[in-house]
C-alpha cells in the first residue's frame, strides 16, 4: 500500500461530496421508487430512459449518441433513437421474436448495435453481444451456450458462425447486404427495419425479467452467460451519477465495446437513463486518434482503462499538448488496477486525475470506486459506494480485520447484481457463501480508512487488449483439440498490470503415441496462435507426466505457479475442493 494521498478533485461540487453522510442515509429502496411508480413491479428500462427524453419536446432533439469513426461521424437525437429502436422492434415482432428469445449481436461498433439493444429491451428479447474479434472457437461456444433464435452480424463476420448450429437459427440478420448466401433465412436487417413503422409501445415486465446477457470466462469451467434484468436500472442510474459524476450537459465517452459489460452498462444504459450524450468510437485507433476524439467531441467524462493510459504514455509526453482537452472534467478507469505511475502521468499531461473503479460482469454496476469527492490513495480501488457492503473474508468465510488479505465479498441485494447464469442455477448458487455473502473471487485488502486494494484473482482470468476476459480453461480446451495433447494446464507468469500482455505457459500431458520434442512444442504454439487473440501468446510449453489435481479431479494451477516460483505448492493428492 502507498500512504500518499491525492486531494479530492471536487470536494464541494461532486455529485457524491458527503460520502460518510450518504453511506449513513442512502437506501436502494428510496433510489428505486422513481422507477416503479405507485409501487407496481412493472418496468422497462427503455420507458425510463430513451422514451422519457424522446417524448418530452424540450429534450427530444438532445443528442443521444455520437458515432465517431474516422471520417464517418453521425449524431442521433433521443427522438431518432426512439424512432429507430421502434422500427427495429417492429422488425423483431415481424420475424416472430417474443419475450425471452435470445438475439446474439456479433458486429463491429456501429449505431445499429444501439438500435437493436433498445429494440430488444422494448420487446423483452434478451440481447447478447459478442466481441467482433472473437475466434471461431469462442463464437461456437457462445452460440451453443445460448441457442439464439437469431444472430445479427455482418456478411464477413457471418463466416465465423458454426455452420451446423447456424442452420438452426430462425433468422440471420445482416446489418447490410449483399447477403453471402451461406445460411437459410438471411435478412438484410437495415433495409427491413427502415420499412417498419416508427412507433411501437414498450412492453412492461416484472423487474427480474432478463434484459441482456454477457459472457464472462471461468477458470475451470466453460464461459458463463451472466444474465441481467430490467430492474438493474436504479443501480445503473445511481452508480453512474456518483462514479462518473454526470451532469445534465455531460458528454460521456465510455471506451468499451458492448460485449464488455462496461460498454453496455455505462456506454448505453447509463447515458440513456440520465438523458445525456454518449460518444461511441468506431475502428481501432492510435493515441493521436484518441486525443482527436476527445477534442472533437468535447468529451467531458471519459471512462477508459489503465491499458489505454499506458498506451498514451508510450506515445509520448508532448502529444497531449497538441490538442484542446479543456472540456475534459473527469477521467475514470476500470478493468485493471490503476497503478500510481498512470495517475501521476495523467495529472501532469492531461491535467486531470484518473479515478479507479472496481466491479464485475456479475455485479452489473460499479461497487467500489474512487470518486471526485474523496481523496485518492494511489493504488487503491477506492471505497464502497453508498448502498454497498464490502468485506474481506478468510477461507472459512469469516470477515477479517483491516490490513488482512482475503477474498473480497459483497453484501447481496443491490439493483444490478446478476439475475442468474443462463441455464446453470447451480453455478449461480456457488457465488454465495453459507453466511450469505456474494463471493467475487478477487483477492483484496482493506485498510483502516475503508480503502480497498486489489491483489489478483483466485481463478487467474486473463484480459486481452480489447478487454475480453479469457479463462485458462478456454485456452486449455483449445490445447486439447490438438491431437498430441491429452491434458493441459495454462498459467500466467508475472502480474498482469493492464500495461502489458500476459506471459503464458502451458503444461502439456502428451497423448499416447506422441513424444515430447522441440518440434512438437513449436507445432502446439503455432496451433494456438491461429486460435487466440493476438496479445495472448503462449510463450512456453512444458511437457509433464501428470497434472496436479485434487481427489475429485479439480486442476490445481496454483501448484504449478508455486513450482515456477520455487515455492512449496503442497501435496495435491491430499487437497480438497
Amino acid at each position: 500500500m502507498i500512504k500518499a494521498r491525492i486531494p479530492a478533485q471536487n470536494p464541494d461540487t461532486a455529485n457524491l461530496s458527503h460520502y460518510d453522510k450518504a453511506r449513513a442515509s442512502f437506501s436502494w429502496e428510496a433510489a428505486e421508487k422513481p422507477f416503479f411508480p405507485d409501487g407496481l413491479d412493472q418496468c422497462n428500462i427503455v420507458r425510463a430512459s430513451i422514451d422519457r427524453w424522446a417524448d418530452n419536446p424540450e429534450t427530444r432533439n438532445h443528442p443521444a449518441l455520437v458515432f465517431d469513426s474516422g471520417n464517418n461521424r453521425q449524431t442521433l437525437t433521443y427522438g431518432q433513437l426512439k424512432d429507430g429502436s421502434c422500427q427495429w422492434a417492429r422488425m423483431l415482432d415481424a420475424c416472430g421474436f417474443v419475450k425471452g428469445d435470445r438475439l446474439m449481436v456479433f458486429m463491429p461498433a456501429c449505431p445499429e448495435t444501439w438500435f437493436v439493444m433498445a429494440a430488444c429491451a422494448r420487446t423483452g428479447v434478451i440481447f447478447c453481444p459478442v466481441f467482433p474479434t472473437s475466434t471461431l472457437h469462442e463464437v461456437e461456444v457462445r452460440v451453443q451456450g445460448i441457442s439464439p433464435r437469431g444472430v445479427l452480424t455482418t456478411p464477413d463476420l457471418a463466416e465465423k458462425l458454426p455452420q451446423a448450429d447456424a442452420a438452426g437459427f430462425d433468422v440471420l440478420f445482416l446489418r447490410k447486404g449483399p447477403a453471402p448466401g451461406l445460411f437459410p433465412n438471411e435478412v438484410i436487417a437495415g433495409d427491413m427495419a427502415a420499412k417498419m413503422p416508427s412507433d411501437r409501445a414498450v412492453s412492461l415486465f416484472p423487474r427480474h425479467t432478463p434484459l441482456y446477457m454477457i459472457f464472462t470466462s471461468g477458470a475451470t469451467r466453460p464461459p458463463k452467460g451472466i444474465v441481467h434484468a430490467h430492474g438493474d436500472m436504479a443501480g445503473i442510474h445511481q452508480t453512474a451519477y456518483w462514479v462518473l459524476d454526470l451532469k445534465p450537459d455531460t458528454i460521456l465517452w465510455a471506451e468499451a465495446d458492448p460485449a464488455w459489460v462496461t460498454g453496455t452498462v455505462y456506454g448505453a444504459y447509463a447515458p440513456w437513463l440520465h438523458g445525456i450524450t454518449s460518444v461511441m468510437a468506431g475502428d481501432a485507433f492510435s493515441a493521436a486518434d484518441r486525443y482527436h476524439i476527445l477534442e472533437k467531441n468535447r468529451v467531458s467524462v471519459w471512462y477508459t482503462t489503465p491499458r489505454v493510459l499506458a498506451n498514451l504514455m508510450a506515445a509520448g509526453d508532448d502529444l497531449p499538448a497538441r490538442y484542446d482537452l479543456s472540456a475534459l472534467k473527469h477521467i475514470a478507469t476500470v478493468g485493471a488496477p490503476l497503478v500510481p505511475d498512470f495517475i501521476y502521468w495523467c495529472r501532469a499531461h492531461l491535467k486531470r486525475t484518473p479515478h479507479d473503479s472496481w466491479w464485475m460482469t456479475e455485479t452489473g454496476v460499479a461497487c467500489i470506486a474512487n470518486i471526485p469527492g474523496l481523496d485518492i490513495k494511489p493504488g487503491s480501488m477506492g471505497r464502497p459506494l453508498p448502498g454497498m457492503r464490502a468485506a474481506i473474508l478468510d477461507e472459512e468465510g469469516r470477515p477479517l480485520p483491516p490490513l488482512s488479505i482475503g477474498e473480497l465479498a459483497l453484501g447481496p441485494g443491490w439493483p444490478g447484481m446478476m439475475a442468474g447464469i443462463f441455464s446453470d442455477p447451480d453455478r449461480y448458487g456457488a457465488y454465495f457463501s453459507e453466511s450469505g455473502w456474494f463471493l467475487t473471487g478477487d483477492i483484496a485488502l482493506e485498510d483502516e480508512q475503508g480503502y480497498f486494494y486489489h491483489h489478483g484473482r483466485y481463478d487467474d482470468l486473463l484480459k486481452t487488449a480489447d478487454n475480453k476476459l479469457i479463462g485458462p480453461f478456454e485456452i486449455e480446451q483449445l490445447l486439447c483439440m490438438h491431437p498430441a495433447v491429452a491434458e493441459a494446464a495454462v498459467i500466467a507468469k508475472g502480474a498482469h498490470s493492464g500495461a502489458g500482455d500476459a506471459h503464458l505457459k502451458a503444461f502439456i500431458l502428451p497423448a499416447p503415441g506422441h513424444i515430447p520434442s522441440t518440434r512438437l512444442s513449436y507445432e502446439i504454439k503455432a496451433f494456438l496462435k491461429g486460435n487466440l487473440a493476438a496479445d495472448l501468446v503462449v510463450e512456453e510449453v512444458e511437457f509433464i507426466e501428470s497434472l496436479p489435481r485434487t481427489l475429485s479431479g479439480k486442476l490445481l494451477r496454483r501448484v504449478l505457479r508455486a513450482r515456477e516460483l520455487g515455492l512449496p505448492g503442497g501435496e495435491s493428492k491430499n487437497m480438497k475442493d
